[in-house]
């Protein structure tokens, strides 16, 4: 049941998308109104695969790469959800959309077995560890869409595509407030995972490679705010770091688990 609930939400969003690539170009009523309601039907089949998923196992449903793989591409989408009403965008959605079947394609290949929680992840932080990261990737995924139509409009302000989009200052202004958002909540996931680790391995912190690359994701977004609050960073450069802060959180979520292994290997 789980795996038909995916199915559909997948089967939804690249209907969204081919109706949102054709917005982009050839703009009416139809294909503009379209993807919002397929975006909105595949979270709610998503959700329910998730619900679904934890019955099946008797538990919350992030025990492994597969099921967080899931749970990211909810947290992107419940983001996107709350913002697209303050940013009139069909490129967004497009954005939004490709990373959506990108995230999902790749739980695809991963073993979706469901089994017990191992020890290591018997722990109540386990759950709030979890939520932030959620919600703090879900963030930073919409930044990162955001900073790409940034860089794009600010390359390209004659080209068509890109003059019907929100203003330069409107974009930085949004992935700002999108970052700002993520931030307290990947220190909470810092935070979590230490009390975490110091239950389940005696230790605060043990610089485990995962736990290391989420400290470098911290560093970047913390620098990026800071450096915006005192030295005025707007524009192309914020565009940029949110775009390369989210490809370290991509690697900080796959890329360790396979290259660094450590701790965190069965995540």
């Amino acid at each position: 049941m789980e795996t038909n609930l995916t199915g559909t939400a997948y089967i939804l969003l690249l209907i969204a998308f081919f109706l949102s690539l054709t917005s982009v170009y050839r703009p009416n009523k139809s294909n503009q109104l379209m993807p919002g309601w397929l975006i909105t039907a595949a979270f709610i089949f998503l959700t329910l695969s998730l619900i679904a998923r934890g019955l099946v196992a008797g538990r919350p449903p992030f025990a492994n790469m597969y099921e967080f793989t899931l749970l990211f591409a909810w947290g992107i989408l419940l983001f996107f959800m709350v913002i697209r009403g303050t940013v009139s965008s069909r490129l967004l959605t497009l954005l939004v959309l490709l990373l959506e079947l990108m995230i999902l394609s790749y739980s695809a290949l991963l073993p979706s077995e469901a089994m017990p929680l191992i020890p290591a992840l018997q722990s109540a932080w386990l759950a709030f560890h979890v939520l932030a990261a959620i919600i703090a990737y879900g963030a930073f995924g919409v930044s990162c869409c955001l900073g790409i139509i940034y860089l794009l409009k600010e390359r390209y302000p004659q080209k068509k595509l890109y003059i019907s989009l929100p203003s330069l200052d409107r974009l930085d202004d949004i992935l700002h407030r999108s970052v700002a958002v993520g931030f307290p909540f990947m220190t909470l996931v810092l935070i979590t995972g230490a009390v975490w680790a110091e239950e389940v391995w005696g230790s605060w912190w043990s610089w485990d490679p995962k736990e290391t690359w989420a400290l470098i994701t911290w560093l970047i977004y913390a620098s990026y705010l800071h450096a915006r609050k005192t030295r005025g960073w707007r524009g192309r450069k914020s565009a940029i770091v949110a775009v390369v802060g989210f490809l370290v959180v991509l690697f900080t979520l796959y890329g360790v688990s396979y290259l660094l292994p450590g701790n965190h290997s069965y995540i």
